[in-house]
Formats: C-alpha cells, sequence, structure tokens
C-alpha cells in the first residue's frame, strides 16, 4: 500500500476507525421517534451515483414534491465516496441526512447497532406499499437478527456476464448459457482487438470493498476460496483464494480495459456501452442502462450469460441498493414518504413510462416481472437476473460452510476495513507495482488480526 496517504484514504480511515469503536461498545443511535420533530417540508438524501439513483433525483421534484410538498435536496455520490461519507455520518450520529443508500452488508450490521430506524411497521402502516410484493432475497438481506426491514431496496442484483453479440459473430463464437471462466478467458483472448480500440474484456481495477472485490470474490468462491473457513481461519493466501486472483489479475492485464487499477463500475458501464469491450462481468443491474438507445451504443446487441463458474454450479452476487432512515433525522415520516414513494410499484410504472421500461429500478418487486411493458422491454435480461438473485445463497456461495453471511463480502463490520486494504494491493498487481503473492500474503496478516476478534 502506498506510504503517503492520500486525503481519501485518511477519510476512509477516520471513518472505518469511528464505526470499530462504536461497534465495539455498542453506540446505539441518536433519536428514535417516528414522528417529525421539524415542520417536514424538506429533507435530505443522500445517494449512490449510480444510472437509477440519478434518474430518481431527475423525476424527484416534479412527482414526489409536486404530491407531498416535500423539498428534496439530494448529494449523490460515487461509490467509495458514498460509502465513507454515509459511514461518518451514521456512525458518529452526525444527523446531517434523513435518507441514506445503503446496501446489503451495512443493513444488518447497523441495525443491529441502532443506527437506523425498523421501517417494518412504516411499511406495514402503509396501505400502498405491498410489502409482501418484495422480493424475499432483498427483504432477507436488509433484515435485522429482530426479522424486522431496516432498508427498503431501490434495485436489487445479481451478477451476470455480459458481451457483445456482434463481435462475437464476427469471430464466429458461441455464448454458453453458463460459461465457465476458462471459456471466458479463451473468448476474450480471441476477441481481445488493439487496433479496433476493443478490449477482450472489462473488469473491475478500482480498489474497494465493494469495488474490485464485489466480482473478485465471486470469481474465489467458484475457484473453491474463501475468506475465512466456518472457524475462523483465514484463507487469503491459501492456493484456491491465490489461483482464483492470479486467474482475475492475469486477464485483467492481458486483454482488460486500458486503465484497469482505476475502473469500477461505471468505467466498465461506460466503456462496455461504447463498445470498447467484447465482455463485461458485473450487476445484473447494469442492462437496464445498457438497453438505454440514449445512453448505449450497443442497445439491442448484448447478450446475457449466467455469471461464469468454475467448481461451483452457480456464482453471481447479491446486492440491493437501498434507502434507509439514519435514527437521527427529524423529519421520520416525510423521510418514509419519499422512501415508499421511490421503492413502490407505482415508481416502476412512472419511470417506465416517461424514461422508457428499461431504466425501471429492478429486481426487488415480484410484480415488476408481470409489467408487460417491462417484460417486452427487458426481455433479453429480465428472467436471468430474477434467476440469478433466486439462486445466489449467501449462507453457501462457495464450496465450504462460511462463518458469515454474504456472497460478495463477509457480513462483519470488518470486512469493509479489510477488503478495502487488500483491494488496494491486487489493484496495485493489476496495474504491476507488485504481485499478487505478496498482495495475499499481506492480506493474510490483516484477516488474522479479524479472525481473532470473531473466534
Amino acid at each position: 500500500m502506498p506510504r503517503r496517504w492520500s486525503p481519501r484514504r485518511l477519510r476512509q480511515a477516520l471513518a472505518l476507525a469511528v464505526v470499530a469503536v462504536l461497534t465495539a461498545t455498542g453506540c446505539s443511535g441518536a433519536g428514535g421517534g417516528s414522528s417529525d420533530d421539524g415542520d417536514g417540508k424538506s429533507i435530505t438524501v443522500l445517494m449512490v451515483g449510480n444510472p437509477q439513483m440519478e434518474d430518481l433525483a431527475k423525476v424527484t421534484a416534479d412527482n414526489f414534491t409536486k404530491e407531498t410538498g416535500i423539498e428534496v435536496r439530494f448529494t449523490i455520490l460515487p461509490e467509495n465516496e458514498l460509502r465513507d461519507k454515509v459511514t461518518q455520518d451514521v456512525a458518529t450520529q452526525g444527523g446531517q441526512y434523513d435518507v441514506a443508500t445503503i446496501g446489503a452488508y451495512e443493513a444488518p450490521i447497523w441495525s443491529k447497532n441502532g443506527w437506523l430506524h425498523e421501517l417494518s411497521s412504516y411499511a406495514d402502516a402503509d396501505a400502498g406499499y405491498d410489502r409482501a410484493d418484495l422480493l424475499q432475497p432483498m427483504v432477507t438481506s436488509l433484515s435485522g437478527e429482530d426479522g424486522k426491514l431496516y432498508a427498503a431496496p431501490f434495485y436489487g442484483e445479481s451478477s451476470f456476464l455480459m458481451y457483445n453479440k456482434e463481435l462475437f459473430a464476427a469471430k464466429g463464437l458461441t455464448m454458453p448459457e453458463r460459461p465457465t471462466w476458462q471459456q471466458v478467458a479463451q473468448f476474450a483472448a480471441q476477441l481481445d482487438d488493439e487496433k479496433a480500440g476493443v478490449s477482450g474484456i472489462c473488469l473491475r481495477g478500482l480498489p474497494g470493498w465493494g469495488e474490485l472485490f464485489a466480482p473478485l470474490t465471486t470469481v474465489v468462491n467458484t475457484f473453491g476460496g474463501t475468506w475465512f473457513e466456518k472457524d475462523w481461519t483465514p484463507k487469503v493466501n491459501a492456493p484456491e483464494f491465490l489461483e482464483a486472483t492470479k486467474f482475475y489479475v492475469d486477464l485483467v492485464r492481458e486483454h482488460g480495459e486500458p486503465g484497469a487499477p482505476q475502473a469500477g463500475f461505471t468505467e466498465c458501464l461506460n466503456t462496455f456501452g461504447q463498445g470498447k469491450a467484447a465482455m463485461w462481468y458485473d450487476a445484473t443491474s447494469a442492462a437496464g442502462t445498457l438497453e438505454d438507445a440514449s445512453a448505449s451504443t450497443v442497445a439491442g446487441k448484448v447478450g446475457y450469460a449466467y455469471a461464469p463458474v468454475n467448481k461451483t454450479k452457480s456464482s453471481g452476487w447479491l446486492w440491493a441498493w437501498a434507502l434507509a432512515m439514519p435514527k437521527t433525522t427529524k423529519h421520520a415520516d416525510a423521510a418514509w414518504k419519499f422512501i415508499s414513494w421511490a421503492t413502490g410499484k407505482e415508481y416502476e410504472r412512472m419511470i417506465g413510462s416517461s424514461l422508457g421500461w428499461s431504466r425501471v429500478p429492478a429486481g426487488k418487486r415480484q410484480s415488476t416481472y408481470a409489467i408487460p411493458e417491462y417484460r417486452e422491454s427487458a426481455a433479453a435480461f429480465a428472467d436471468l437476473t430474477l434467476k440469478s438473485i433466486q439462486e445466489a445463497d449467501p449462507k453457501n456461495p462457495g464450496v465450504q460452510p462460511r462463518p458469515a453471511l454474504g456472497v460478495q463480502f463477509v457480513g462483519i463490520p470488518e470486512f469493509a476495513d479489510l477488503g478495502t486494504k487488500v483491494s488496494q494491493e491486487v489493484s496495485a498487481a493489476i496495474a504491476g507495482g507488485t504481485t499478487v503473492e505478496k498482495a495475499l500474503a499481506d492480506g493474510q496478516k490483516l484477516a488474522e488480526e479479524v479472525a481473532s476478534k470473531n473466534r
């Protein structure tokens, strides 16, 4: 890792240190009332800068605010910066935001610490919300130990392989429905065309436990590796983890996109969407943007296959970007009105009819997949997305029992710090600044420290 800390690294360290201290002391959130302490005429919302969230920000004033009179002030940040910001505010009880974007990793941990309002009572009292319509894997991943919902899914996702059908056809290649990683590597070598400016594949290389290690951990799982065994024995430098990481690093170095160490979800979305990569393994939620002709040059040209495997039958991840209400909010009722609107069935119909059905934030409600217009627009990927979500198993994502829930993460507070630090080393290996062996040897030492706290 770099010897000099950048401002971002310093912010990350501060946030993680705060979380560690508050988690250890069992600090609970301030506030906690379900009624507004203020006038409830405006709320602040912190969101990740993904296309679906940007659409939400665009349509709020003309729809939600017009209907309710509640003004919404948005802060939208890239994924890594979002994680820093929301962790600092929620963990320290900063109270800056009434609604915040969190994911399946944070919800159960933060609910246990008492940092979030439970949302089950709000949802059950909201006649139009239809909580039973939410897909069960999303509900489970966003619930606490008490079984209550602590964040409402805005969209849900697994992961799959996207490929450019025109490039495959030009080479006479056929993608299997369930490819292996070895087949993917062969395709990448055949389709890599430096003269044409087309990479064989795009894979995340940007440091971050939720950036680089989202796809990479699924590769580790299907190669037979794991971060920890059931008894908390760390396995970061084990042969299976090493084989998977070397495979990933070699693949992206040899046939991946230029600037891979700085490429995350957004960068790969742009690269593949501009026809500059033949394949892309990433979130199922990307498909909606790729099939939007106003945002993608490959709309109608993309094929979809299940997440590549090696030793397991499936390997897709399970994730939800969700809207949560910090305990510190003084506008709980107004915050729920916004959450209910943004994650409700009518919002999806409104987005589909106004912005295009491919842009619906899907993967969270069963009813979405019964809308004729959506099914027609998303015919290429809707069923595969739903099946991938249903196949994802956070309890048993690999070949051995695990000590904590999570497909592409380990569901413990310390993983955010551990995964981020190891990802920095692996990203450096992609850049040629270190070796995978050294990166994982250092990672094993960090994992041993984490294991000692959890045994």
